[in-house]
């Protein structure tokens, strides 16, 4: 982690923004870029040359683009090398002890691992970097000319360690011209604190119950595994959409709107609509720069086959450098196809608890297939969970878990859905105003109370995106 969460939430925090709001208005992109450099020196200064490498190389190059807008081969070089840089610099740091481990595995060689540390929110800045030049080179945003505000676009903190994905065409007017109001910081404000909340008491909380079904999967059961892989799958929702809101809360704090990343993905009915509403910047940047220029679904379904095959495939691979992540990403990939080619339609008629249920089921397939990194771990506990490897079907352990953590997991369900913020809806809509504005106040500084004490506990705070 960058900064510890003590250090994060009360010196960083209070200081960047200080310094930040002190800045004339010309000067804040330059204070913004400082600040973020700090922030991720602090845990990586070596990989700082890396992040500001990635900024010159295509500051330099949106230039060039424009620069010869009208020499279509030149543009087109110019764009080729940019890919090869940011996926070179992505594959080495990332990819490349996979893959001479594989090939160590498969061809039965030693070469040599080279052990490197991977850089914090590499694959995050390098897909904002990616989706700049192929913008640039579509013509649909023009070069920044600014390199203290491309470099400010492309290290920012609220989002740099974890997402969301923020593409150039998000923020390229705010990045010339923006205000922070009265407004817009509270809104910020109670954003960030929801996101801490629901990443430090819900998140961290169900996932000690994930830690213990792991930890003791050689005595796992096939109700003990279930209730696991359930608690796994409310601690990565709970985690990384809790970051999104306090990045998003952040950005608006800095006079930024940064896109939306989670839209409720747990009370989805088919794993399309799954992947429309999870990690939204993640689905929406492969969509628009790889599925859609293969040629997306006006094709012919052996096309179409290939197409879902190489966008789920890299979705996997983005993840981590892991074969689980690999067969995860291709997982999904053939949940979708065969939704879009074959049973999509029938999926439709069916009584919506019940497609519902059939998405909840896959999705936990699909969870056990990410949490589990080690392959004869991960075909073990998929053998307890559909009762091919003996074992029995609930203990007092299990009966035990349930007791303990029953009520969490309630209200985990409860949470992932809509239902809590309809209802604050229509509360705020027959209640004063005023008196409306204090609870929320008091409610907030609750929740930010509870949090904190927590943070200061220490005990357990993992960030699961933190590796990708």
């Amino acid at each position: 982690m960058v900064f510890s969460s003590v250090a994060f939430l009360f010196y960083f925090l209070p200081i960047a923004l200080l310094l930040y709001y002190v800045a004339p208005q010309r000067w804040k992109n330059a204070a913004l870029l400082l600040i973020s450099l700090f922030f991720y020196a602090w845990g990586e200064p070596i990989y700082i040359l890396l992040l500001l490498f990635s900024s010159v190389v295509d500051y330099l190059n949106g230039l060039l683009m424009e620069r010869y807008d009208h020499r279509e081969k030149i543009r087109r070089l110019i764009l080729v090398f940019s890919l090869i840089v940011n996926i070179g610099v992505l594959c080495f740091f990332k990819y490349a002890e996979f893959l001479i481990n594989s090939l160590n595995g498969l061809l039965g060689t030693c070469f040599a691992v080279l052990d490197l540390p991977l850089p914090i929110g590499i694959s995050f800045y390098t897909f904002q970097t990616m989706s700049y030049m192929i913008d640039v080179y579509r013509r649909s945003v023009r070069a920044q000319r600014s390199f203290v505000g491309f470099a400010a676009f492309v290290s920012m903190f609220p989002q740099l360690v974890a997402g969301p994905i923020v593409r150039y065409d998000d923020i390229d007017k705010q990045l010339v011209s923006r205000k922070v109001t009265m407004d817009l910081f509270a809104s910020g404000v109670r954003r960030f604190i929801i996101g801490l909340a629901k990443k430090v008491l819900l998140a961290n909380n169900i996932g000690m119950l994930w830690d213990v079904t792991l930890a003791g999967s050689s005595e796992l059961t096939i109700t003990g595994a279930w209730i696991g892989i359930l608690a796994f799958a409310f601690q990565i929702y709970f985690d990384f959409s809790g970051y999104s809101d306090m990045a998003i809360g952040l950005g608006r704090m800095l006079g930024f709107d940064f896109p939306e990343n989670f839209h409720y993905p747990y009370i989805s009915k088919s794993a399309s609509e799954f992947w429309r509403r999870w990690h939204i910047t993640l689905g929406s940047w492969f969509r628009d720069y790889v599925y859609f220029p293969l040629g997306g679904s006006r094709v012919g379904q052996l096309r179409l086959l290939l197409n879902l095959f190489i966008v789920w495939f890299l979705t996997g691979l983005w993840h981590g450098a892991s074969w689980n992540f690999v067969l995860w990403g291709l997982y999904f990939g053939l949940l979708i196809a065969l939704e879009k080619l074959w049973f999509g339609k029938w999926l439709e008629k069916v009584w919506r608890p019940f497609r519902h249920l059939y998405l909840m089921f896959a999705l936990l397939i699909g969870w056990t297939l990410f949490a589990i990194e080690d392959m004869s771990a991960l075909q073990h506990y998929l053998g307890v969970m559909f009762g091919f490897i003996q074992t029995e079907g609930i203990n007092g352990t299990n009966l035990y878990y349930l007791k303990t953590y029953g009520m969490l997991l309630l209200l985990l369900a409860f949470a992932s859905t809509p239902v809590a913020a309809r209802l604050a809806a229509k509360l705020y809509s027959r209640m004063n105003s005023t008196v409306m504005a204090i609870l929320e106040v008091i409610v907030l500084t609750i929740l930010l109370i509870a949090s904190t004490a927590y943070i200061i506990d220490d005990s357990y705070n993992p960030f699961l995106y933190f590796r990708f």
